[in-house]
């Protein structure tokens, strides 16, 4: 009864939500900023003062020149020889291809998602890093399959924080990941629907409720144990 009660003094205002289709199938890049990349940029901004010295980042290097500061040399990773810009040829979940100990920062956005031996990867980012190197990651928690990205190589993984900062603590060590989330219902509903940045407000965007981790941070650095 009291579940009746709720349903009909709370009733849902549907307005043209009611509908089996988003309204935007491409995560809002046709309506303006998808909200993910406003989370990850905001993170990034935050921690500027790691992105610098030779920094890396994959197929581009877009963020490292929007946000780094003192940059020595910027990196490209790609796993082949087709993309122009790379300047390392490699695999993250293959140690053997990828260059040790040379990396001081590692922009890695949503990336996880997309490797089925992601632990292998987050393993492939520490032997990247230089001593005290730093990786910057980003992940999806809560997010539209991407179908880009599984028709080539697959789309396999939704993260919570908890599940993040314990695959990264297996690698790096405790005490050396920092773990944080963006993200509320209201965000992770215009998120689903296509519904861009710019038509949400500020304090709606910002509002964070640990129930709803729609894009998840981490820091990692490189010590010696």
């Amino acid at each position: 009864m009291a579940k009746h009660f709720r349903r009909f003094f709370n009733r849902p205002d549907w307005y043209n939500l009611r509908s089996l289709d988003p309204i935007s199938p491409s995560f809002g890049l046709d309506r303006g900023t998808p909200i993910d990349r406003i989370y990850i940029e905001d993170f990034l901004k935050k921690n500027s003062d790691s992105i610098k010295g030779r920094t890396l980042e994959i197929a581009d290097n877009f963020y490292s020149k929007k946000f780094g500061c003192a940059i020595e040399k910027f990196e490209i990773l790609h796993a082949t020889a087709d993309n122009d810009k790379a300047t390392i040829i490699g695999d993250l979940t293959d140690i053997s291809t990828l260059p040790e100990n040379s990396i001081d920062c590692f922009i890695c956005t949503q990336t996880l998602n997309f490797i089925y031996n992601f632990k292998d990867a987050i393993a492939g980012t520490k032997y990247l890093l230089n001593e005290g190197g730093v990786v910057l990651a980003t992940v999806a928690g809560i997010s539209q399959i991407s179908a880009y990205d599984m028709s080539r190589w697959g789309d396999y993984w939704r993260f919570t924080t908890l599940s993040i900062q314990k695959s990264f603590e297996d690698v790096f060590g405790k005490g050396n990941v920092q773990v944080d989330y963006y993200g509320n219902v209201l965000t992770s509903i215009a998120f689903l629907e296509g519904i861009c940045a710019e038509e949400l407000k500020e304090d709606e965007l910002f509002h964070k409720d640990p129930n709803y981790q729609m894009t998840i941070v981490v820091k990692a650095t490189k010590r010696k144990h």
